[in-house]
């Protein structure tokens, strides 16, 4: 008996003969040629199965029984999805799904905790060398109940489907906006600055009224006795001691002020994290 797999569609059309218990490949197409087999021992069970990795319509046909069938053969190649991504865009958040590894192109869907498809963007496809597929969808949600989502990637040729699932913390949406952050950031700086420039402006001031002051005694100086100059020496002893304890007290205040920078700098790096955390 005979047996003929063929593709109608190429030229030549025979991929695999067999006859007479030896298989005729002299008219095999070349692109079948060392890649085809048939199960011998299983032959004379009736099974002429064929073992292909060419998507395409074959033809097997029997001349001595005037029989044939068509058999259409899709190939695929299926991979996991993965969510790469979670951040926060204002009181939602952006999830970010991919997979890579998948043939023919698949499609992407978002579901919700029940089941209900969430609208999302176009995915965005790249076809690699090895003419396997990579997708990545983008979906914006939020919060409802559950906070759970998932990312399906099917492929309907190959009746295929794998997903992820991820449930979204409470605390990611909760969490402030960079705007909030950068507004903290900038009150942690400018507030502690601000207080170091007004009491340098106070010393600057005092220093200056403190001269205007000397330059007066020291007119008055030329025409006074002996006793005012000693008079004079010792207000001016008594200035200086005054602007020392000025200067003390002011380098307290910005010690003070650095004590309370290094806190809001550490308190900002803590947060700083935290916020990392719950946005990764």
């Amino acid at each position: 008996m005979s047996m003929e797999w063929t593709r109608p569609d190429l030229k030549p059309r025979f991929v695999h003969v067999r006859r007479g218990g030896q298989d005729l490949l002299e008219k095999q197409n070349p692109a079948y040629e060392g890649r085809t087999s048939a199960s011998i021992n299983r032959l004379k069970d009736g099974n002429v199965s064929l073992k292909l990795s060419d998507a395409g319509t074959y033809r097997c046909f029997f001349p001595l029984l005037h029989g044939d069938t068509f058999v259409q053969l899709v190939v695929g190649a299926v991979s996991s999805p993965v969510i790469v991504s979670v951040n926060r865009v204002s009181d939602k958040v952006d999830l970010q799904c991919e997979s890579a590894g998948w043939y023919p192109e698949p499609e992407v869907l978002w579901l919700d905790g029940e089941g209900n498809l969430v609208s999302a963007g176009p995915p965005e496809t790249v076809r690699g060398p090895d003419d396997l597929y990579t997708v990545s969808s983008r979906v914006t949600v939020e919060k409802r109940h559950g906070n759970s989502f998932t990312c399906r990637v099917q492929q309907r040729n190959i009746n295929h489907t794998t997903e992820t699932h991820i449930t979204v913390s409470e605390d990611v949406f909760a969490a402030p906006s960079s705007a909030a952050v950068r507004v903290i950031i900038i009150l942690s700086v400018c507030v502690p600055l601000s207080c170091i420039c007004a009491a340098l402006l106070v010393l600057g001031k005092r220093r200056q009224n403190k001269e205007n002051k000397k330059h007066g005694d020291n007119k008055s100086v030329d025409g006074a006795a002996e006793g005012e100059q000693l008079l004079n020496t010792k207000d001016l002893i008594e200035e200086k001691l005054e602007e020392k304890k000025d200067m003390e007290h002011v380098i307290r205040a910005l010690m003070e002020e650095k004590t309370e920078l290094e806190t809001s700098r550490d308190n900002l790096k803590t947060y700083i994290n935290i916020l990392t955390v719950f946005l990764l």
